[in-house]
């Protein structure tokens, strides 16, 4: 018999929907019952592809013992962290307070009216590891309802009460000591030998990246496209089909964990653009068209948004999709398969479990093999059983994707990239626009759930990289709406943005000022209103990306490798780039020159406008010019109009 979450969208809660457990979304209705029956709430927090996720589902949720307690001593409630981050940062908040430690799936206990009296995270059927049985832990915090009440209610106000507790904002905006300092915490924790940060497991970082190409010493850049190598080398990068796994156990990039996410993808795509951009070298632009085709082929919606992601596992295993051993390859290409098996370290022993290898190129980077070999091994792959995809659409992350493939159109002039992202922004229009206002969510043609402050954020981003690929104006404004609104339900008006607006079942309305797996929706926010504030020249724009500035500065200064999204924002809002508009007809080739050396060039946090899109943008008044020209302003300064392309470019690059 199915639960209450069978009408559930998300793919997530959909997979438990036939467990024995009594599940609950996280609805008014769930809460109520909570209160009427005085009852403790088991919140159980995940995401589709968490390996992890569906260890404990199958260990614990589909054992009857576990349901019959769970369901008569408490009120069980599933939520997917994807469609409530707000949910999931503040009990997250909680279980790392109380474990030092966080992670999926996560496990908290919380009193009637929602505050968290004990949490962590997986939980084993039998004790090991030091952790309990998760049947015996259930039995043990009941008996604690039942005899220390009192006792776990007032822990559970203390520690809502520490949750609750932002650091005042600074009075007067960061210097560039912060960038610096974030840069020197990046070298000092770099990896010379194998790239990255930090030891295993290792995470790609993209904003961590983004700030070493883009505000660095030449240093810097190299230690950010060591690491950009070194994982297009690994196996964290598929080198069939594209794209990046979530993350690599090891300390080298080679076994990954195999879940692929959109947002990993998204924002990797784009860091690898940039190495294209600021060296030339091929290899950064077959790395970014690989993972940018990987989206559109493997990730896109028929109706143009795109999914979430793809489990790590196929078959109850762990990357069984993607590994090989000697023998398949043998069966597949013949007498090729002993290159083809140099060329990418399948050998007999392997490097994942029983002998099978996960394909990588660090042994012969160089080593030439035909597309047409590479082929036929992903066709053999594809006759496998796929991993689970989870399709729900989620606004932030297609805000992402936006940008990346804006921003790969840019780079690359593919205009294939261009139509992705025009789909793109109608799809988010027309499907999660409603009522003035963004919804999170959409599967299948049903969306819901009111867009949090990363949405926000991110689809003004990703509106504005559009605008500046293809110039319509329509973007450029819908996106000055949403930074309204932004303003209007998330602004603290002593600085910085708050996750959601206020609801009834939240109880701290909490600023996310991290930069994680995915920036800070205050990172995003602040980034997409500095952008704006140029376009338009709209004060209060700057001054509400100030705030988030302002509100981040502590963070900045006692731990600015945890905010390495929002250093790269404060180095763009201190040092700002060009503003370039291109005034002339734009069906003249001479205009269509100028603008393809603009797209071609860096413009670190540079505004790029054409005039002749919407004369009235206040950023193209006395952008006039008989001939095609182009109009460059740094810092108050403007040039003489350029019109030979050959001079805007040694102009933008020098």
């Amino acid at each position: 018999m199915a639960n209450r979450l069978a009408h559930a969208t998300s793919p997530y809660l959909l997979q438990h929907a036939r467990n024995p457990v009594a599940w609950n979304p996280w609805d008014a209705e769930a809460l109520e019952r909570a209160r009427a029956e005085d009852k403790p709430i088991f919140l159980s927090i995940g995401y589709s592809a968490c390996h992890w996720c569906h260890v404990m589902e199958r260990e614990s949720f589909e054992d009857p013992a576990v349901a019959e307690v769970l369901n008569a001593r408490f009120i069980p409630v599933k939520v997917d962290r994807e469609e409530r981050p707000d949910l999931d940062d503040l009990y997250m908040g909680a279980v790392q307070a109380l474990t030092g430690r966080g992670g999926w799936p996560m496990s908290v206990w919380l009193t009637p009216d929602l505050k968290p009296f004990y949490g962590g995270t997986y939980f084993p059927p039998t004790p090991r590891h030091g952790l309990p049985a998760f049947l015996q832990l259930l039995e043990s915090i009941a008996r604690a309802w039942t005899d220390q009440r009192s006792e776990l209610e007032g822990d559970a106000a203390s520690l809502l009460a520490a949750l609750d507790r932002d650091p005042p904002p600074a009075a007067a905006l960061p210097t560039l000591d912060p960038v610096r300092r974030a840069l020197e915490t990046l070298e000092r924790s770099f990896d010379p030998t194998w790239g990255g940060f930090g030891p295993a497991p290792k995470f790609p970082q993209p904003t961590g990246l983004e700030l070493l190409l883009r505000h660095g010493s030449p240093a810097d850049r190299a230690r950010g496209l060591k690491t950009l190598d070194a994982m297009a080398e690994g196996g964290i990068f598929d080198h069939l089909g594209g794209g990046f796994a979530r993350y690599s156990v090891d300390a080298r990039w080679l076994v990954p964990h195999f879940e692929k996410m959109l947002y990993d993808n998204a924002l990797l795509a784009p860091c690898y653009l940039e190495a294209f951009q600021l060296t030339g070298e091929p290899r950064y632009r077959e790395t970014a068209v690989a993972t940018l085709d990987y989206l559109l082929r493997d990730l896109r919606d028929p109706a143009g948004g795109f999914h979430s992601s793809e489990d790590a596992d196929s078959e109850g295993e762990e990357g069984r999709f993607y590994v090989f051993t000697p023998a398949e390859i043998e069966g597949v290409l013949g007498p090729d398969a002993a290159r083809f098996c140099r060329a990418y370290g399948v050998t007999p022993q392997g490097c994942f479990e029983h002998g099978a290898s996960v394909l990588h190129r660090f042994e012969a980077r160089d080593a030439a093999v035909e597309d047409a070999l590479r082929a036929k091994v992903l066709a053999f792959r594809n006759t496998r059983v796929r991993p689970g995809k989870d399709d729900k659409v989620l606004a932030a992350w297609n805000g992402l994707a936006l940008s990346a493939f804006a921003r790969g159109y840019q780079a690359l002039g593919e205009a294939r990239y261009l139509e992705a992202a025009v789909t793109l922004a109608d799809f988010l229009r027309a499907e999660l626009w409603r009522d003035g206002g963004l919804l999170r969510t959409w599967r299948r043609g049903r969306g819901h759930t009111p867009g949090f402050l990363e949405d926000y954020g991110a689809v003004a981003c990703g509106l504005v990289d559009l605008y500046e690929a293809g110039f319509d104006a329509r973007r450029l404004r819908w996106a000055f709406e949403l930074g309204e609104i932004l303003l209007e339900r998330f602004q603290d008006p002593e600085g910085g943005f708050f996750a959601s607006t206020s609801r009834p079942d939240l109880l701290v309305r909490q600023k996310p000022l991290q930069d994680g797996a995915v920036p800070s929706g205050n990172t995003l926010a602040a980034r997409a209103l500095l952008a704006l504030a140029r376009h338009f020249g709209h004060a209060p724009f700057r001054q509400a990306a100030e705030g988030a500035l302002r509100a981040a500065a502590p963070l900045l200064e006692r731990a600015p490798a945890a905010v390495t999204g929002m250093a790269g924002v404060l180095a763009s809002a201190l040092d700002p780039g060009p503003e370039l508009v291109i005034a002339g007809d734009p069906a003249d080739p001479r205009v269509r020159a100028l603008v393809d050396r603009a797209h071609r060039a860096r413009r670190v946090a540079g505004v790029l406008s054409l005039a002749a899109a919407d004369p009235t943008l206040p950023l193209h008044r006395d952008r006039v010019s008989a001939e095609p020209a182009a109009f460059l302003c740094r810092n108050g300064a403007c040039l003489a109009p350029l019109t030979d392309p050959d001079q805007l470019t040694n102009v933008l690059t020098t």
